[in-house]
């Protein structure tokens, strides 16, 4: 089946009231300039601001905007998948709404589309007022990853990518609870390609990105797509049972066949505090893959709309999906 558009772009929002009348703005002229229907699937996430009241009137304004609105926030990742549910174009853009990534790079992307490429993500080459910090934590946890996992997931990339209905689809039927996006579309394959860009500062309010939610989101990407710290964590458990047996056994000729004697307890208590350390630790990394198990097997909706405007179909249940599209 063909979608019912030609573009989807899909624009997830969480307290953004101060940007999204320009992010419309500048999605619009893009948008009419390809000549081509489309729409924009605005997913509100949650907000607490003005955002939900501000779409609204977009939405009465503009039959082509479209509101997935959430019972509550449900994150990020969730609300982009919410958006790829509701989509029905033949091609699906995935943005944010703070503007970092430019709008106008979406007719590049369009254009390597129609060459015949089913991913076109955006690669960036630099990263406007961003503290050093997070451009070094950025960095290495792409590296991190990179190393941990089969799956090769491009550098210095975010969600920020135009992809073909039938990429979009696959991962519409991929309900896992924990979601790694950028990592999903690597998986799952097809003629991936990119464009470069530099991103810009934020364009009002506050990042949606602390640190706290980077942290969460490195541990959802590497448990999602690896299995190596399970592996490692036996390893280094057996590497200190070995030390610790090594250890014993010096304490045994030391007290049998010498007359060294143990000036305190200093040595045993550092060993003993290192090895319950690293034993908690080990336990940590076993508990996150088992609560991830948990979790899935719960089976419960990624998220829980409270209501929807400007789609055809209004129910419950999410949107039938549709097939591939031609891409002219």
């Amino acid at each position: 089946m063909n979608g019912s558009c030609f573009l989807s772009v899909v624009v997830p929002m969480f307290n953004e009231e101060e940007v999204i009348d320009t992010t419309y703005r500048r999605l619009t002229s893009v948008l009419e300039s390809i000549g081509e229907t489309y729409e924009i699937v605005l997913v509100n996430d949650g907000s607490r601001d003005r955002t939900t009241d501000i779409v609204r009137k977009l939405c009465e304004s503009d039959s082509r905007v479209k509101l997935v609105d959430f019972s509550r926030n449900f994150g990020h990742q969730i609300a982009v998948t919410a958006g790829m549910d509701h989509a029905s174009g033949r091609a699906v853009v995935l943005i944010d709404a703070d503007l970092q990534d430019p709008p106008e790079l979406i007719l590049e992307m369009v254009a390597r589309w129609r060459e015949g490429y089913d991913v076109v993500y955006g690669k960036r080459t630099a990263r406007r007022g961003e503290t050093w910090f997070k451009k070094f934590t950025a960095s290495m946890f792409y590296r991190l990853l990179g190393a941990l996992t089969s799956v090769n997931i491009p550098v210095d990339t975010g969600d920020f990518r135009l992809m073909d209905r039938k990429v979009s689809d696959t991962l519409c039927e991929m309900r896992e609870s924990s979601r790694f996006i950028r990592g999903m579309v690597s998986w799952v394959g097809f003629r991936q390609t990119f464009v470069e860009y530099i991103r810009e500062e934020r364009f009002a309010g506050e990042t949606k990105y602390p640190l706290r939610k980077m942290i969460r989101l490195s541990i959802d990407a590497i448990t999602s797509f690896s299995t190596k710290p399970l592996k490692l964590a036996g390893i280094l458990g057996f590497l200190l049972s070995a030390a610790g047996f090594v250890y014993l056994l010096m304490v045994l000729y030391l007290r049998l066949f010498t007359d060294a004697t143990q000036p305190g307890w200093t040595s045993l208590i550092v060993i003993s505090l290192l090895f319950h350390g690293i034993t908690l630790s080990l336990l940590g990394v076993l508990g996150e893959y088992i609560g991830r198990t948990y979790e899935e097997a719960k089976r419960r909706p990624l998220y829980v709309v409270s209501d929807r405007l400007n789609f055809e179909r209004n129910t419950e249940r999410e949107p039938e999906r549709v097939g591939v599209g031609s891409r002219e």
